[in-house]
């Protein structure tokens, strides 16, 4: 097994880990991004609506509490307020980085006044392009690039993460590092139907996990309102299309969000998710309707909605087009604090794997992107600033493996008991086919298929635990059986041992009462 010694060790190469990768090597540092498709893979490049920054100075309050609305009573706020703080600087700074944002704000659900950058619909393709050509230029800095990578496992010396163990394409690679950094993205792929790309296998918060780290709030899973479902593939239809205003109106054409909330169409993502679902429950489909917006316009605003939706035979100038909510964001993950510290020594974690208390329990739209771009910088100083202690290799942590058949099993388990509307039944239905199914086991020689689905495998009684023991709705975790909100609080997980550990916290960076959640 090749050995290799690095400052920094960074696990994803969307913007939370290009951008945490590039902070760390303009100073100095020994970095190794990994990422386990290609350089451009990942959720980054599959965003259209656009990225969230303060449009000014006067901004920075009301995006923060456009945020805090939105994350409904569990953001924390200080985080909220580092995150405007300096999102805009940043966000400004892409442009000059080779992203050609067009000159025009626009308007998403949430948001009180039009502050979202976009590259007609493809921005997360032109950040992820711009960043990805940043990349390549810096390995004649230092940095080291290793894609189709897959990290098999963490090491760890009395109880620090001092590096990890790959697979290449080529050979096996132990890595010992000053601090490892986890920027991997989501676990939508616990689903059957969602907009997460297939790279969302929640490697990280596993990687995590067995190494003895927290894990944060798993229940709160984001449900996009608009995709269009063919059998098991969702294709999303952009916030932006609500923002520049198109209408959702049910199987009998009325408009109906007005029932649901004040700002109809441009209410937070769970409440119109779940107005969808009423009125397609009700009436039997729900569309959303742009035909007023003019068939050049919207051509030239959405070109990537309008060829993806040309596939399946739908003219986004011409046809009301059928929508429902799909499995889009996951805003648990590991729990970190201002800086992207862990609970573990030497691990760090940014973006969609981390729960930073940004996003509280409901993400304002197109804050993701942004939050990447904060966060992965904060992360990669605070890897670099913290001590190291002296080199070790440490021991690797285990590695759970599950037949790749399994995964299909997982997701058909997880859409029944943790979908949009949960209830006691079906979470402790789902913990016990989970518990028929064959544990994660552990192998000499595993493929990278094989760890995916045993990081499923380990993730999916998690996320059903926390949903059980949230005895409350609120964002994007709704109970039938408990429709209201409690005090707010948060769900943590960690293994002790061979010993998993579930504890509820109070919520203590909040003035919220307890909310009253219309579950439709």
């Amino acid at each position: 097994m090749r050995k290799v010694e690095v400052d920094l060790l960074v696990i994803g190469s969307g913007v939370a880990g290009a951008f945490a990768a590039l902070t760390a090597t303009t100073r100095g540092a020994r970095v190794l991004l990994v990422t386990k498709g290609a350089l451009r893979g990942g959720s980054t490049c599959w965003a259209q609506g656009g990225i969230a920054a303060p449009v000014n100075g006067q901004d920075d309050a009301v995006h923060a509490a456009d945020t805090v609305r939105a994350g409904r009573g569990l953001c924390d706020k200080t985080t909220v307020n580092v995150f405007v703080r300096e999102a805009r600087e940043l966000v400004d700074g892409l442009r000059k980085a080779g992203v050609p944002f067009g000159q025009d704000l626009t308007l998403e659900g949430g948001h009180s006044v039009p502050r979202i950058r976009h590259v007609g619909d493809a921005t997360g393709w032109a950040i992820s392009s711009a960043l990805s050509t940043q990349l390549v230029k810096a390995r004649a800095a230092g940095l080291h690039l290793l894609e189709s990578t897959f990290v098999r496992n963490l090491r760890v010396r009395n109880g620090r993460v001092v590096g990890a163990d790959l697979l290449t394409p080529t050979e096996p690679v132990m890595v010992r590092a000053g601090g490892v950094l986890l920027a991997s993205g989501g676990y939508g792929g616990l689903f059957p139907v969602t907009t997460a790309p297939p790279e969302g296998t929640g490697d990280g918060l596993a990687l995590a996990f067995r190494a003895g780290a927290v894990l944060r709030d798993l229940e709160f899973v984001q449900f996009h309102p608009t995709a269009v479902v063919t059998g098991n593939r969702a294709r999303l239809v952009t916030e932006a299309a609500r923002g520049e205003g198109a209408f959702l109106v049910n199987a009998m054409g009325e408009r109906f969000m007005s029932r649901y909330d004040a700002l109809l169409e441009l209410a937070p993502r769970d409440v119109v998710a779940r107005a969808i679902a009423a009125e397609r429950e009700r009436t039997g489909n729900v569309f959303l309707d742009l035909r007023h917006l003019g068939e050049s316009f919207l051509a030239r605003r959405f070109p990537t909605v309008t060829a993806s939706l040309a596939e399946l035979g739908l003219h986004l100038g011409r046809d009301p087009i059928p929508v429902e909510p799909a499995v889009h964001y996951t805003i648990g993950g590991v729990q970190t604090d201002l800086h992207g510290r862990t609970s573990l020594p030497g691990l760090y974690a940014a973006g969609e794997v981390a729960s930073s208390g940004l996003h509280g329990a409901n993400r304002l739209a197109s804050n993701s992107l942004s939050e990447g771009l904060v966060f992965g910088k904060r992360a990669a100083n605070a890897a670099l600033d913290d001590p190291h202690p002296a080199p070790d290799w440490g021991e690797a942590t285990s590695v759970g493996v599950a037949d790749r058949q399994v995964v299909k099993a997982v997701r058909q388990i997880m859409g029944q008991a943790a979908g949009l509307i949960r209830g006691e039944a079906l979470l402790r239905s789902g913990l016990s086919a989970l518990d028929a199914l064959p544990p994660p086991e552990v192998t000499a020689e595993p493929s990278i298929p094989n760890l995916e689905a045993g990081n499923l495998r380990e993730l999916a009684p998690l996320l059903l635990r926390s949903a059980l023991a949230r005895q409350e709705s609120r964002g994007g975790h709704a109970r039938v059986d408990f429709p209201d909100g409690t005090a707010p609080m948060h769900t943590i997980i960690h293994r002790s041992g061979q010993e998993t550990v579930l504890n509820s916290v109070p919520h203590t960076n909040s003035t919220a009462p307890p909310l009253k959640r219309n579950l439709c």
